[in-house]
């Protein structure tokens, strides 16, 4: 018989055994680390808590055994799904679960790789809004905070960032079919988020950004921002983040002053790291089909490498040119610049082994694996018969945005 719960009848809180609870029964995964999302409410059977509230409880197994003894069990129960760390329902994680990507199972990521990927991805905000509740000071609220934002299709890698900075939290929003990662503590921005970016540093200019951002969270640690002095001060930094301030904020601090926006001067070189996070955020892997009187088919196949950029970082991708040493930087729009390798000797020489050596992750690497397969076709002539055409045709169907 296994032993009932002391606390039988009230709503279940987290577990998560102390040290010395590990060593006893060989705790061998991370701590309270959930590895399976298998079970949802509606098949979840009558589990032993007398619970007042009704299917409320939920049960997720952790890596490892469990014995007939409390001392060793071994799984995690948790109340309500609103208090849990990660804010989706099981419902949905069983529902969508196909469509996550699970192709990286390390989740040990380089830390250049997450400094890469978040010059691509990333985003420092800070919402400045006037909040009624707040008595006996200025009135004004001030919410730093740091973003990572993907379709949701990618929430296995958004899962690997939040482990490697260990805090933040993942938000999925249903109508956008998109996916976050957020730490918006300033425990958490001061002691992981800040340490980190100050060691592996952005390259882009979305630098700058983090610098003023960091300023802004030393005035919410020293208390200023509490004093009229201090708003000020951040009215003044937050002008010079992003897209500035909003029409709103304007109106209400008619003196703002934006401060000058750190200069972010280029190294001569790029770590590999950071280019395999960079390109698995801007990066894009094309297979080009066009009819062309030249191949006795009817079609000119091309594979393309890309990575475009707003133009401001015009010199991050010549920089990138240069490091590759192929491929050239063009005017894409009035706002950005795209650096482009289409020539199959680069493409295989330098691009594929490049992005073997030091991979894409996420959902894109499927892109990647299926860029690989054409480029064999087409190193061995395959694509100048009909079988061949056939089988890039069918690859193309399932890349990029005809990816199921």
């Amino acid at each position: 018989m296994c032993l009932k719960f002391s606390n039988s009848g009230d709503i279940l809180k987290l577990i998560v055994p102390n040290y010395l609870r590990k060593v006893i029964s060989g705790w061998s995964n991370y701590s309270g680390m959930v590895i399976s999302y298998k079970m949802s409410e509606n098949e979840m059977e009558y589990r032993g808590s007398n619970s007042v509230f009704n299917n409320t409880v939920k049960e997720q197994w952790v890596d490892g055994n469990w014995c007939k003894q409390l001392l060793h069990l071994r799984c995690t129960l948790m109340g309500f799904e609103r208090n849990y760390q990660i804010k989706i329902l099981s419902k949905q994680l069983n529902k969508n679960k196909r469509n996550f990507s699970s192709l990286v199972k390390n989740s040990k990521i380089n830390p250049w790789f997450v400094t890469g990927f978040t010059d691509a991805e990333g985003s420092f905000g800070v919402s400045i809004y006037i909040d009624k509740r707040i008595k006996k000071r200025i009135g004004w609220a001030i919410k730093p905070s740091f973003q990572i934002s993907l379709n949701s299709k990618d929430i296995n890698l958004l899962l690997q960032l939040q482990e490697f900075f260990g805090c933040g939290v993942i938000v999925k929003k249903n109508t956008r079919n998109e996916a976050s990662f957020r730490v918006n503590s300033i425990q958490d921005l001061t002691n992981y988020i800040i340490p980190h970016f100050s060691n592996y540093s952005l390259l882009s200019q979305k630098a700058a950004d983090f610098l003023l951002f960091t300023k802004i969270v030393k005035i919410i640690n020293n208390k200023m921002h509490l004093t009229e002095k201090g708003l000020q001060q951040i009215i003044n930094l937050r002008a010079s983040i992003n897209l500035g301030l909003s029409d709103l904020q304007k109106s209400k601090f008619p003196n703002y002053n934006p401060v000058a926006r750190p200069i972010i001067n280029l190294t001569e070189n790029l770590e590999f790291n950071w280019i395999s996070g960079f390109a698995s955020g801007e990066g894009c892997f094309l297979l080009s089909i066009s009819k062309s009187n030249k191949n006795k088919t009817g079609y000119a196949i091309q594979l393309i490498f890309k990575l475009t950029q707003h133009k401001r970082d015009k010199e991050l991708l010549e920089l990138s040119a240069k490091i590759f040493n192929c491929g050239s930087v063009y005017f894409h729009s009035e706002n950005a610049f795209v650096y482009t390798v289409s020539k199959i000797a680069d493409i295989i020489k330098i691009i594929i082994p490049m992005f073997k050596v030091y991979p894409i992750q996420g959902i894109k690497q499927l892109d990647f694996k299926n860029f690989c397969k054409v480029a064999a076709l087409i190193d061995k002539d395959k694509h100048l018969n009909s079988k061949g055409l056939d089988q890039i045709l069918l690859i193309k169907d399932r890349m990029n945005t005809k990816r199921k």
